[in-house]
């Protein structure tokens, strides 16, 4: 079997890299993570891949005068590295719209709400503001627009009467780590295919990425 050269960009602990890893591990998948990259040297998530044996590199944004000179650094050193698919995990940097278009189909996010709902930064206090029943996280092919592109796959997590960001964001995150191994697999493998916009999954494939945990959870 063929397995996807694939890269995880991070800029910090690297929790949902650290899930992709984990499943990458297993010569079945299909994706090969042979890359992890941060723009942030002290990015504690660096050290948690090289425990996995995966190469790591730094960009640090800081070193550059804009977001296209760092973009231009980031795509020559995955395509150096023969990377064909990417997956942000993490990774807490707007992309410019050249580089988005570049790896269009080819680049996923994983983002800690049920979207189009509750964009941006902190999804969760959003997410209890709005007074919803269900939030969850997503996985999309990443667009030029911040948190907009076609959807991957989503899990849906209760929220309780009870809850503050904290303890909703622990239950999301353990769906993240369920999820987002999930959506790349579908990706790496062709089952999951960006098509004039929109996804488009071998049949039945779409199961494997609609998740919704116990709501007593």
């Amino acid at each position: 079997m063929r397995r996807i050269p694939t890269a995880v960009l991070i800029s910090g602990r690297g929790s949902n890299m650290a899930a992709l890893l984990e499943a990458a591990a297993d010569p079945s998948f299909p994706a090969d993570i042979r890359l992890v990259l941060s723009n942030r040297p002290g990015a504690s998530g660096l050290e948690r891949a090289a425990g996995f044996g995966v190469a790591t590199q730094v960009i640090d944004h800081r070193s550059f005068s804009d977001r296209a000179g760092f973009d231009a650094a980031l795509d020559q050193a995955l395509t150096t590295a023969g990377i064909q698919l990417v997956a942000l995990a993490g990774f807490m940097r707007l992309l410019t719209p050249d580089f988005t278009r570049r790896w269009t189909g080819r680049m996923i996010n994983i983002h800690p709400s049920l979207l189009p709902a509750f964009k941006g930064v902190h999804v969760h206090q959003q997410a209890l503001a709005a007074g919803v029943r269900l939030s969850g996280c997503t996985v999309h092919f990443v667009s030029p627009e911040m948190d907009s592109g076609a959807i991957i796959g989503q899990a849906a997590v209760p929220v309780h009467p009870d809850d503050n960001a904290d303890r909703l964001a622990a239950r999301i995150l353990a769906m993240e780590h369920l999820l987002y191994p999930a959506a790349l697999a579908l990706v790496a493998n062709g089952q999951a295919r960006l098509i004039d916009g929109r996804t488009a999954f071998a049949a039945g494939a779409w199961r494997a990425v609609t998740l919704t945990a116990d709501l007593d959870g």
